[in-house]
C-alpha cells in the first residue's frame, strides 16, 4: 500500500487488528526486514511497517532526511490509517526515528521499543565516519554496500548467517545513491534525545548486542541508568532480529503486554 506525501509515494503494509505496532528499519534497510518478526504478532495486534524516506518503494524527499522529517513521514502514514496511539519499534536509525517521531508527537505513543539503536547523536569520530561513508558511497556505491552488511553481524555469525547476508545485500542494493546520503546525513545531525529514556511516562526496551560494532556496548549500556527502561543484551551483534530472532520474539511478546 502506499500513501502520497509531498509528491512522493510512501510504501507500507497494515495488517490484523488491535494495538497498532508500527515497525521500522534500519539504514540500508526496508520494511521486508521484519517478515520473519511480524507474523508472531498479526493475530493479536495491528501491525504497521514502513519504508522511510529513500529507502525500499518509498521516494526520496531531499538531499537531506532529517530523523524529523522521516518521523512526520510515519505520522502522515498513521493519519492515512486513522491511527491515534502506537507502539513504536525501530532498528538502528528506525530507533533515531522513532525518537523523533516520540518528541514531535508525544501523546500518540504508548510504547517504544529501541532496537540496537541509541538516544544519543554522532559524536565527532561517527560524524567524520559518515562523511567517510558518504565519499564511499560516492566512488564505489556497490562495495559500499556489501561490506556496510557484513559488518553488521558479530564475526563468529558471519558464516552462519551466509545466506541472510546475501539476501540483506540483495535488499540494501535497491536502495538509491540519493536515499543513502540523504539518511547519513540525517543521522548525522541529528539530536540528543536522552532525556526521552528519563520522562518518558510509557514503558521503553531498550536492546543492544555486545558485539555490536555499529554502536559500541560499553558506550550505550549506561543511557538505561537510572531510568525505568528495561535494558535486554544479547552476546552477538547489530542484527538481533536474525542472530537473537526467538529471543526477541519472546522479549517483544512481553513487552507488548505492557502497552
Amino acid at each position: 500500500m502506499q500513501v502520497n506525501y509531498k509528491n512522493i509515494q510512501i510504501s507500507y503494509t497494515d495488517k490484523g487488528k488491535g494495538t497498532a505496532i508500527v515497525f521500522l528499519h534500519g539504514f540500508l534497510e526496508n520494511q521486508g526486514m521484519w517478515q520473519n518478526i511480524t507474523p508472531e504478532f498479526e493475530k493479536k495486534y495491528r501491525i504497521v511497517t514502513i519504508d522511510l524516506l529513500g529507502h525500499g518503494q518509498t521516494g526520496c524527499l531531499g538531499y537531506v532526511h532529517s530523523m524529523e522529517d522521516m518521523a512526520d513521514a510515519v505520522h502522515a502514514v498513521l493519519q492515512e490509517l486513522h491511527i491515534r496511539k502506537v507502539v513504536l519499534v525501530g532498528h538502528s536509525m528506525g530507533g533515531y526515528v522513532s525518537l523523533a517521531f516520540a518528541e514531535l508527537y508525544p501523546d500518540m505513543v504508548k510504547g517504544l521499543v529501541l532496537q540496537n539503536s541509541t538516544s544519543r547523536p554522532d559524536s565527532e569520530e561517527k560524524k567524520t565516519n559518515r562523511d567517510r561513508a558518504i565519499k564511499a558511497v560516492k566512488n564505489d556505491y556497490t562495495g559500499f554496500v556489501r561490506l556496510s552488511i557484513a559488518n553488521l553481524f558479530s564475526e563468529e555469525n558471519r558464516e552462519k548467517f551466509k545466506q541472510e547476508i546475501e539476501n540483506l545485500r540483495s535488499e540494501a542494493l535497491k536502495t538509491p545513491v540519493q536515499g543513502i546520503i540523504a539518511a547519513l546525513e540525517g543521522m548525522k545531525i541529528r539530536k540528543d534525545r536522552e532525556v526521552i529514556l528519563h520522562f518518558a511516562p510509557y514503558p521503553i526496551l531498550f536492546v543492544l548486542g555486545e558485539k555490536d560494532q555499529s554502536l559500541i556496548y560499553e558506550d550505550q549500556a549506561d543511557q538505561a541508568e537510572g531510568t525505568q527502561v528495561k535494558l535486554v543484551t544479547y552476546p552477538d551483534g547489530h542484527m538481533s532480529h536474525i542472530e537473537n530472532k526467538e529471543a526477541l520474539i519472546q522479549e517483544l511478546r512481553e513487552f507488548f503486554k505492557k502497552c
